[in-house]
């Protein structure tokens, strides 16, 4: 019998009409935004539905993809019906196939691993939860063994998986989990042989974003030294493989790093050599991030010409508008996240009202499902309120915070909390401050 192959999705294909894969790619984004759920599509997922080769979506595309074309159910959009792919009707048709059909398993975002992930306490857990090894972690291969798509596919799944969970819930619950999947990835890269140099290619690029995604968890979750070494790992694996869009990448993380490490000089030096890395990638949002990461270490350096300058530039940056060659990864910058970067500049720079303007700015544009950046953006709030002396409306918004710290888990932000308490300490007399220190003892935030 032989293995059934891929057979191209014409009624999704119909649907894109005349737009780029890549032009419907970000309208894919959009309707992702207005419902709240977020998708890291690019013009290669889409080429991937029309080609057949993912014949059902995971539930965060199917969501999307439904409120895109209301009326429609997923076999009218030419995917395959998910019983057909899960389930009973799956485990017959693998028993029955010589060779099992695995693209759905890795786009799969099965909401019981998911749980698994953000519960379950072993390596074998969080490996099967990242959509890597199966059921288990992957065994370190012998020298010369071959890897090919599937396990491509797993890394690059497992990127997307551990962005998605930490947009959620933020770091604290997930670093050790995520870093399996990472030792494995190495393991794939150091011992074994790609079927072919794009697959090699797309490895080194899976494996260094997949490097960066468990340095933001370590640097998220206070482990500023594991973050370092997982930045620098990343920007090895850039340099080996000639990928600037990866080594762009690697010098934005590694700038936020220095910064919040108070090491300023060497922010500013890692994002400009990320611009210089990422001037030929056709991307302003990428160029636009690396200026604002300059523009904070300037600001902590005191510079503050440098940083207005640098602001500027990056607004203009910024105001190019979104393209297709904006990389994945880049999903989570938007305008609430430009406010939120600017205000941490002011804020280094002691303009306490311009700080908190800014700050607000971000909460009000922030989409309430993503709660950790929300988080964020109230904590940052909260403090440079209570720096420009405005106690009772630092107290509002660290009550904000406090409403979201049972679903997310960040030791950033309950290091930026405790650092509003410490401030409205002295004021505990006046009643809203009392009852937000109070609250925050409480619940022991």
């Amino acid at each position: 019998m032989a293995t059934s192959r891929a057979v191209p999705n014409l009624a999704f294909r119909r649907l894109r009409g005349q737009r780029s894969p890549g032009e419907f790619a970000a309208a894919v984004r959009r309707a992702a935004r207005e419902i709240g759920e977020q998708v890291a599509c690019d013009a290669r997922y889409i080429g991937r539905v029309e080609s057949g080769e993912i014949r059902c979506p995971n539930y965060a595309y199917e969501r999307v993809f439904l409120h895109m074309f209301p009326g429609l159910s997923l076999t009218d959009l030419g995917f395959v019906a998910r019983e057909h792919v899960r389930g009973r009707g799956a485990r017959a048709a693998v028993a029955a196939a010589p060779a099992p059909e695995i693209t759905t398993r890795n786009d799969e975002e099965s909401d019981v691993l998911r749980r698994a992930f953000m519960t379950g306490g072993t390596a074998t857990v969080a490996a099967a939860s990242l959509g890597i090894g199966g059921l288990g972690p992957i065994p370190a291969p012998r020298a010369g063994d071959r890897f090919g798509e599937a396990e491509v596919n797993a890394v690059e799944e497992a990127v997307r998986r551990i962005r998605l969970l930490d947009d959620r819930h933020g770091a604290d619950g997930l670093y050790r989990k995520a870093a399996e999947p990472l030792r494995a990835a190495y393991a794939l890269l150091d011992s074994g042989r790609a079927t072919r140099q794009s697959t090699a290619d797309r490895m080194h690029a899976g494996t260094g974003e997949l490097a960066l995604s468990v340095g933001w968890l370590a640097h998220d979750s206070g482990r500023l030294e594991d973050a370092r070494s997982h930045y620098a790992e990343a920007l090895a694996t850039a340099r080996v493989a000639g990928d600037p869009a990866l080594e762009a990448h690697a010098f934005s993380n590694t700038s936020f790093l220095a910064r919040d490490a108070g090491k300023y000089r060497e922010a500013v030096r890692a994002a400009q050599a990320g611009q210089r890395a990422g001037k030929h990638l056709s991307s302003a949002r990428l160029l636009a991030l690396l200026t604002l990461r300059e523009a904070g270490g300037w600001a902590g350096l005191g510079d503050r010409a440098a940083c207005e300058e640098a602001l500027g530039r990056a607004h203009t940056l910024f105001g190019r508008g979104p393209c297709d060659a904006d990389p994945e990864w880049m999903s989570f910058f938007g305008e609430p996240e430009v406010e939120a970067l600017e205000a941490q500049c002011w804020s280094a720079l002691g303009d306490w009202a311009r700080a908190a303007r800014h700050a607000h700015r971000a909460t009000v544009l922030s989409s309430s499902h993503f709660a950790r950046n929300l988080a964020l953006y109230r904590a940052q709030l909260a403090a440079d309120l209570a720096r420009g002396g405005r106690l009772e409306e630092a107290a509002a918004a660290g009550e904000r915070v406090l409403d979201l710290l049972g679903e997310v888990r960040s030791s950033r932000i309950r290091a930026m909390l405790t650092e509003t308490v410490r401030l409205l300490a002295p004021h505990h007399g006046t009643p809203p401050v009392a009852a937000f220190l109070d609250r925050r003892a409480t619940l022991g935030a």
